[in-house]
């Protein structure tokens, strides 16, 4: 029978009780400790690990060196194959070089992951220069899709809804949250000038009533979002409803959201965060369990 092994961090927590609990699989959560030099010490309460076992939790600072050693303790504890369900999945934004001297931090971090784990599964991973993970992870991957769950939740929350995507690469995942419900859907232009300035263009749709929801895969300073908030408010659409896949939030958002004339924010539960509305353990699970089967 698999393990799941959680981070000891209450999000992993939640994910790994959400899956094994829907699988029937055992938890298991490491004890994770640093030495007084700052060094990671990790151990598991059993002498023994069956062949298949799998990781869940976000590489976000430095989760990755926690995965590492977990990945090596439980194979020479007898695991044979190690897999990494991480529901968000960091590093993917630097992937181009942008200017000289600059790193392409995306795929050094593929590759530090594909040595030490033999799948992954994650969730809406940012793919913008990429046509898949395959050009960053050399193991295989699974990427579950959020846009079913957002469509569940638009269409039992909000009443003639319009999607809209704030700039052409959110089209990916508008797009395929329209075909799920049903709904229209319009995408504005974004320029970008650095991490907290940004301007979108603004929108021509005939509103008639309906309810504008602006979604984006990741929420991190919300510049994005709140310039596109702008845009639609000027432009005479109802106050927008904002749903965005990643909780990042890197700055405090919401305020200014609603100040400049958004309903509120949600986001799915791939981050733990008060603003998580919708929950992706559905087809999480249903991509687990094909790999664990």
């Amino acid at each position: 029978m698999p393990v799941l092994i959680s981070l000891p961090d209450p999000a992993a927590r939640a994910h790994a009780a959400r899956i094994g609990d829907r699988l029937g699989i055992e938890v298991t959560v490491p004890e994770i400790r640093q030495f007084p030099d700052g060094e990671l010490y990790v151990r598991f309460d059993r002498d023994t690990m069956p062949d298949e076992v799998a990781i869940v939790g976000n590489l976000v600072h430095d989760t990755f060196l926690r995965v590492a050693f977990l990945a090596g303790t439980a194979r020479d504890l007898g695991a044979t194959r190690v897999g990494l369900i991480a529901p968000y999945l960091s590093y993917m934004r630097q992937d181009a070089k942008f200017h000289p001297g600059e790193g392409v931090t995306a795929t050094y971090f593929g590759r530090l992951v594909s040595g030490v784990v033999d799948w992954m599964v994650t969730v809406d991973p940012h793919l913008h220069r990429y046509d898949s993970l395959k050009s960053v992870y050399s193991i295989p991957t699974t990427v579950v899709r959020s846009a079913s769950s957002i469509a569940s939740w638009v269409g039992a929350e909000i009443k003639q809804p319009v999607l809209v995507g704030p700039d052409a690469e959110s089209v990916q995942w508008v797009s395929a949250v329209a075909e799920h419900c049903g709904a229209p859907y319009v995408i504005l232009e974004k320029t970008r000038r650095g991490d907290r300035d940004v301007s979108v263009s603004s929108p021509s749709y005939p509103w008639n009533g309906h309810t504008p929801i602006i979604i984006d895969d990741i929420v991190s300073t919300g510049r994005t979002m709140l310039e596109a908030t702008k845009q639609l408010r000027a432009a005479g659409s109802a106050p927008p409803m904002c749903i965005a896949i990643h909780a990042v939030f890197a700055d405090a958002l919401t305020e200014e959201l609603v100040a400049a004339g958004a309903s509120s924010i949600v986001t799915c539960n791939t981050i733990e965060h008060a603003s998580n509305r919708i929950c992706i353990r559905e087809p999480l699970v249903d991509a687990v369990r094909s790999l664990l089967s």
